[in-house]
């Protein structure tokens, strides 16, 4: 694994030839480290990125643009950087592949051939994502992480690791996601993303998720006084059409349940000791708030050290990365170890937060 210095944090490529979907691909990808390991090696947190995300969660980009949960991790933040080592790797695909600062193996990166995968690229899953995010783990030289949270992709992605490594994985949390790819994914976002692709592009893609993910409200707000138009041409100067599709695709095998069924699930966290925050914004187009918080009911009955919360944004399904001061003092509880098992109210939930600079 190679590493680089700099102000945005410590910049590191994983470079490893793994397989995925049953193919063996040389796949590098980047990431970056904020904050220090202990002595003991156990303060190890893994930040999971969101759809469209990259391993830029803290700190700023070069154009002085803070990370997309910047608010939540740094020093005596949620994620205290002075306490915490924390972690965050692209995932194969990474939508914003053409952004220089972005390293990631997808279908427009080069096959060794010379030529971009393309249709060649394997339909990698979470099984083949988990094995990746565990050889980082050891190519870092810990045991297991402190915890593994993240937003809604990323939530899927620390629910895989409680799921799949209960013991590697002691703390959880899952912000904006559900257990399952629900039929808003499986039978509305993915379908008429495969519809709009062919005709509106990458232009196009950008426009469907930017609806579901913000809504009616966050739309409004976000663009009552600035060119929705102009927002697209900027994303689509570093996005792929090609890698919103593929992780699309992943994304809508997302399903706990064929790791395991749900009552040995719950068996897994309650002998293992695992501690699961899961968070759900009320109206979020993307992932009904009923179907995680009925989860985490079942798993709570079942003997599962679980606290589940639900908020309202104007934002939508993107409040998990625009609007998270509800959830700050959840976390800082949650990696604290003094996270209560009971529902919190909303003071307890927004405690704590140090306002991003």
């Amino acid at each position: 694994m190679r590493q680089g210095e700099d102000r945005e944090g410590a910049a590191f490529t994983l470079e490893v030839d793994a397989a995925l979907g049953g193919v063996k691909v040389p796949v590098r990808l980047g990431g970056r480290t904020w904050g220090q390991p202990t002595e003991a090696r156990d303060n190890a947190v893994l930040v999971c990125h969101y759809y469209t995300g990259t391993a830029q969660a803290a700190g700023e980009t070069e154009d002085g643009t803070p990370g997309w949960w910047a608010p939540l991790i740094g020093p005596g933040r949620a994620v205290d950087t002075d306490r915490y080592f924390v972690v965050a790797l692209n995932t194969p695909s990474n939508v914003q592949v053409h952004d220089p600062a972005v390293v990631t193996t997808g279908p427009d990166t080069p096959h060794p051939d010379g030529q971009p995968w393309g249709g060649r690229f394997p339909a990698w899953d979470f099984a083949d994502l988990h094995a990746l995010q565990l050889e980082l783990l050891r190519q870092l030289g810990l045991e297991r992480w402190h915890a593994v949270i993240g937003p809604s992709f990323g939530g899927m992605q620390a629910l895989q690791w409680a799921a799949r490594t209960p013991d590697l994985a002691p703390r959880v949390a899952a912000v904006a996601t559900s257990p399952c790819a629900g039929p808003v994914l499986r039978h509305a976002f993915g379908p008429l993303l495969r519809d709009v692709a062919p005709a509106g592009g990458l232009a196009g893609a950008l426009r469907l998720i930017s609806f579901f993910g913000m809504g009616a409200d966050g739309l409004e707000a976000a663009f009552r006084d600035t060119d929705f138009g102009d927002y697209l041409r900027s994303r689509s100067g570093t996005a792929s059409l090609a890698h919103i599709l593929d992780i699309a695709r992943v994304v809508q095998t997302h399903d706990l349940h064929a790791v395991a069924p749900r009552p040995e699930l719950f068996t897994r966290w309650r002998d293992a000791g695992v501690r699961l925050l899961t968070v759900n914004i009320r109206g979020d187009q993307f992932f009904p708030a009923h179907e995680m918080r009925a989860f985490a009911d079942a798993s709570r009955a079942a003997g599962v050290a679980h606290t589940h919360f639900d908020y309202d944004s104007d934002w939508g399904h993107l409040g998990c990365v625009q609007d998270t001061a509800a959830l700050a003092g959840l976390l800082r509880g949650l990696l604290d170890d003094t996270l209560p098992a009971a529902v919190p109210p909303p003071d307890l939930a927004g405690a704590g937060e140090v306002p991003h600079a």
